[in-house]
């Protein structure tokens, strides 16, 4: 982290957003938010009262395929399109509104409202917009409409937008925390330890840094913890060799970390012996997380009813060793993954040094997962001496944060104006 921060070589961003305050209160009126994380993106609008949301309407949107490769032009002509749309129907075409564009792709911010594209990922590909600022290119969709009067004023991915949301359950909030498909974590650094601040300071004294800590050992620092069952989740995955931290702990590699180790077992004669069809449990990608977590509900109520659902799914009928084994497995790898970010955590209210922290958490890994909140909670209070945390779910920060980070937006600049 000293590192990233310090602008030297690190598998860790430390990418500055620009956010430097939370609500205070004052926030009042309609906000607007563009959601763009897959192949559904949504828009949203929030009312707030005293920084509070009062209202909220939402409309989801699809995105074709031919949208999703080839020029970016049509792509954000229909982002547009699809935000003039909802606007219409609220009848709000004639009013100013600020929006927030939340935007779940790696981008390099030079400002509040400056994001400039690293590269595409999941199902997109469209070359014309890497390295350019993606906030422009909504801007010039809209202007070519020309039917409403929104204002993009800020930029921001799910996990800033999940502390700004969390902030407004707990004010105690100082760290935003993603466990789902993906993990990502940030917090509000001391603004004098920033480094990377491309816009004019205005006696900031704090801001928030998105860690991005799913790469977070890219550069071999993590290979001591890798085992050979890592080494083999990696390899199966899209994009080998990235996403180091990741690959331990979030949704999308957690079940493909059991299901390798079980195989493992299985060919080495100790699980599921005289067991004929194994192809299913031999392919990459067949053990998703979600059954691991139904796995995990399992060892919590001391029953077996959800392991002889899933494994008979493989076609395999196990005996109660079986059932064990598979249990102790998944309570291994989910064990490792809850370890993981409690370390990580650990250091970030160290390095934060308040007296109350809250941690805003989203994410489908956490919410379905039946123990990674408990674990948490006891491996954060050993890692830390005696500091005083709290967990909270905070749901949706690509939504209903990136409409609140669009009010904290306009505050400032009314401020600088």
């Amino acid at each position: 982290m000293n590192k990233g921060i310090h602008q030297q070589s690190s598998s860790l961003q430390m990418e500055n957003t620009y956010i430097p305050e939370l609500l205070d209160g004052t926030e009042e009126g309609l906000y607007l938010a563009l959601d763009l994380g897959g192949t559904n993106f949504r828009v949203l609008l929030l009312e707030l009262a005293h920084g509070a949301p009062i209202r909220q309407e939402v409309k989801r949107y699809y995105i074709g395929s031919e949208l999703r490769v080839g020029s970016a032009i049509p792509l954000f002509d229909y982002l547009a399109e699809c935000v003039s749309d909802f606007v219409i129907a609220q009848g709000l075409q004639d009013v100013e509104l600020p929006l927030g564009f939340t935007f779940s792709f790696p981008m390099i911010q030079h400002s509040l409202d400056v994001g400039i594209l690293v590269t595409w990922t999941k199902t997109f590909n469209c070359p014309d917009a890497v390295n350019k600022d993606i906030v422009k290119l909504l801007r010039e969709a809209l202007d070519r409409r020309a039917d409403t009067k929104v204002k993009v004023v800020a930029v921001l991915n799910d996990t800033t937008g999940t502390l700004v949301q969390g902030s407004t359950l707990d004010h105690n909030v100082a760290i935003g925390l993603i466990l789902g498909t993906g993990s990502n974590a940030c917090y509000l650094e001391r603004a004098d330890r920033v480094e990377n601040w491309e816009t004019e300071r205005h006696g900031e004294r704090e801001v928030i840094i998105d860690i991005e800590w799913g790469a977070f050992g890219d550069n071999g620092v993590l290979d001591f913890i890798k085992t050979d069952f890592d080494r083999e989740n990696d390899a199966n995955s899209l994009i080998v060799n990235s996403f180091t931290f990741e690959k331990y702990i979030a949704g999308k590699y957690l079940g493909e970390v059991v299901r390798v180790i079980l195989a493992r077992l299985t060919k080495e004669g100790l699980l599921f012996v005289g067991e004929t069809a194994l192809h299913s449990l031999f392919t990459p990608g067949t053990l998703t997380t979600d059954l691991v977590s139904q796995i995990e509900q399992d060892s919590v109520d001391g029953g077996n009813i959800n392991t002889k659902e899933v494994i008979k799914k493989f076609g395999i009928i196990p005996d109660e060793d079986d059932i064990k084994v598979v249990q102790y497995v998944c309570e291994v790898a989910s064990n490792r993954a809850a370890l993981l970010v409690s370390i990580c955590v650990a250091s970030l209210l160290d390095r934060i040094d308040k007296e109350q922290v809250t941690i805003a958490v989203d994410g489908s890994l956490y919410k379905h997962h039946p123990r990674l909140e408990n674990w948490m909670k006891k491996y954060i209070s050993l890692l830390t001496s005696g500091r005083q945390f709290k967990l909270i779910h905070a749901e949706d920060g690509s939504g209903k944060g990136a409409a609140l980070i669009s009010a904290i937006a306009q505050r400032l600049q009314k401020r600088l104006q």
